[in-house]
């Protein structure tokens, strides 16, 4: 498997923010946007919301048109594990927990289920060098 920061490499990427929120205090709409302000295809993930950042906001992993990249997690630990089940489920394996996303039983399950993934870092400090593209 790739190393999934360089990923962020490739014009064809695609994030899927999972927890993305218009919430200026919260990670997941400060990582929406800085991706989007990057260039990235961006897909904003919340149950709750049905924009984000003025685009359409998908309810879950199910409703996404397109097969995403990289699922980028910022939500709590009990919900990251929610979502890791349902992207095993649709055969997404990139993934990538942002800090306070994960736990211990997070990290069991990504390494017990054969992901690539990346945790403990954030996905918009890895990100720069595509600010300069």
């Amino acid at each position: 498997m790739n190393d999934i920061a360089t990923l962020l490499h490739r014009d064809d990427t695609s994030v899927a923010v999972v927890g993305a929120t218009d919430d200026p205090g919260k990670y997941g709409g400060v990582i929406y946007r800085d991706l989007k302000q990057k260039g990235f295809e961006v897909y904003p993930v919340n149950p709750n919301r049905d924009t984000v950042d003025g685009d359409p906001a998908f309810k879950n992993l199910d409703s996404l048109p397109v097969d995403p990249t990289i699922v980028n997690i910022v939500v709590p630990p009990e919900a990251t594990l929610s979502v890791l089940k349902k992207a095993k489920e649709l055969g997404y394996r990139n993934v990538w927990v942002q800090p306070g996303a994960e736990s211990p039983e997070v990290m069991a399950y990504l390494t017990s289920n054969d992901f690539n993934y990346l945790a403990n870092a954030c996905i918009m400090v890895q990100s720069r060098v595509r600010a300069g593209t």
